[in-house]
């Protein structure tokens, strides 16, 4: 069965009422779907209860004039097209309703063929943003993800928590270790939401001053303070729009928590030395390798601040949770690394071992800097585990003499573990076999053994 197109819905605004009717009537008869209202008011309840492809719009209407409603159906509409209708005496007016978002404008008396073409062309036009858009967010949101490499199951739990996030402004809390790529995860959120054309802000807590950080983020007038020779906006007022990303925000101080708290709460702040309140549609995302909760039963964080900027967190997770990564990432870092140029190289099956095994407590940017160094270092096409850091050569070994520094022999752990079993269990042998999963003759025969002294080689 062949589907058929949805009629074309048509807002028709007009305060002639035979034109109006008349006009209804035809458009319904060319396969149109058209509501009329008489005037603006009437216009914008019509919005409210359902979408419109197209609205026609006489721009002489009583009380609130066409080129206002033009306006108000861009703010509450936006994706409906206009087409404003005007006699001769008002094309600078019709102009003027192009410059706020009409589609186009039709002189009256209207040829209905004309009219109708227009609304077609009008509706293909809504039609094409809208392709756009769709195509747009797909885009946006494999672009998002495209730095993010591996496949760990830890890395796609985060991925699929930021994929969620894209159509929402929630306030984000990023959390994690340094390294970890939690900036790498704001800007993927930023990228995958409907501001990703829009400024993204980065803001580094750490860097500055209380006071140079409060000018840098509100900015401030002049005079506000020696060496205010002129006004500056504020990162606040840069990122209008877009995201700002507070990075390592538990390292300011409780006053300049306050002023991010208003922010959050009213949209609204005012520059250092400042009286007039300056409204801003800014999505915050804040990252932190601290502990904001224990802060806040220290009395280091603000509670309502910690609330405000939790309302969705999640913890990027260390490399060593993510060890099925570090080959792929090495050959990321080795493929994007400047240091190659025109020169081929790979690495011997013991050197990823090596990076397997490491814990990483720098993380990704620690296995960043040791690829680097590991190309500088390396003499031919192989990086062999010459080239690494000696930590990482010798971590394996290390351990293993961690382990048997003060227990060598397996007869002492044993000793050890059953002389406890036996002291928790009262001296009831019978259950610590029980307990062991060995009959009470066996136990029996390893405690008269291990009473025996342990020769050591």
């Amino acid at each position: 069965m062949k589907a058929t197109t949805p009629a074309i819905q048509v807002l028709l605004v007009d305060d002639d009422d035979p034109f109006r009717e008349v006009l209804t009537e035809e458009l319904n008869r060319s396969g149109f779907r058209t509501t009329p209202a008489r005037h603006a008011e009437e216009a914008l309840l019509e919005i409210e209860r359902r979408t419109f492809d197209v609205a026609i719009v006489d721009l002489n209407l009583p009380g609130m004039s066409g080129e206002e409603l033009v306006r108000e159906l861009r703010d509450r509409a936006p994706s409906t097209e206009v087409l404003v209708l005007t006699g001769n005496a008002t094309v600078e007016n019709a102009v003027r309703a192009l410059k706020n978002g009409a589609y186009d404008f039709i002189m009256k008396p209207c040829n209905l063929d004309e009219l109708e073409a227009a609304v077609r062309k009008a509706h293909e036009k809504r039609f094409l943003v809208r392709e756009n858009r769709l195509l747009h967010r797909e885009l946006a949101r494999h672009d998002g993800f495209k730095e993010f490499v591996g496949m760990s199951p830890a890395l796609k739990s985060i991925l699929e928590i930021i994929e969620k996030l894209s159509p929402t402004d929630s306030t984000v809390l990023i959390q994690g270790e340094s390294g970890v790529g939690k900036e790498l995860a704001a800007r993927a959120v930023h990228r995958t939401s409907r501001r990703s054309r829009l400024p993204f802000i980065v803001v580094d807590c750490t860097s500055l001053q209380e006071t140079l950080l409060q000018s840098e983020l509100f900015g401030h007038e002049r005079g506000s303070f020696t060496g205010a020779i002129a006004r500056k906006h504020g990162l606040f007022e840069v990122a209008d729009g877009g995201t700002l990303f507070l990075d390592e925000i538990g390292e300011i101080t409780l006053p300049l928590q306050s002023r991010i708290l208003r922010v959050l709460d009213a949209g609204t702040f005012r520059r250092v030395g400042g009286v007039q309140d300056i409204h801003v549609d800014v999505r915050i995302i804040c990252a932190t390798n601290r502990d904001l909760q224990a802060m806040v039963k220290a009395g280091e964080f603000r509670k309502d601040l910690y609330y405000r900027i939790n309302v969705v967190s999640f913890t990027m997770p260390p490399l060593r949770e993510r060890r099925q990564d570090i080959p792929q990432l090495a050959e990321y870092f080795t493929a994007h690394s400047p240091v190659l140029r025109d020169r081929s190289v790979r690495f011997t099956p013991d050197v990823v071992t090596a990076l397997r095994n490491y814990d990483w407590p720098g993380n990704v940017r620690e296995l960043q800097n040791v690829i680097e160094r590991a190309l500088i270092l390396s003499s031919n096409a192989l990086v062999t585990l010459d080239d690494l850091p000696g930590n990482l050569r010798h971590e394996r070994s290390s351990r293993i003499e961690e382990l048997t520094a003060h227990d060598p022999a397996l007869v002492d752990l044993e000793r050890s573990y059953i002389s406890r079993l036996l002291e928790q269990c009262g001296g009831h042998r019978a259950r610590v076999a029980q307990i062991l999963g060995i009959s009470e003759r066996t136990l029996y025969r390893k405690i008269r053994t291990l009473q025996q002294p342990t020769r050591r080689r």
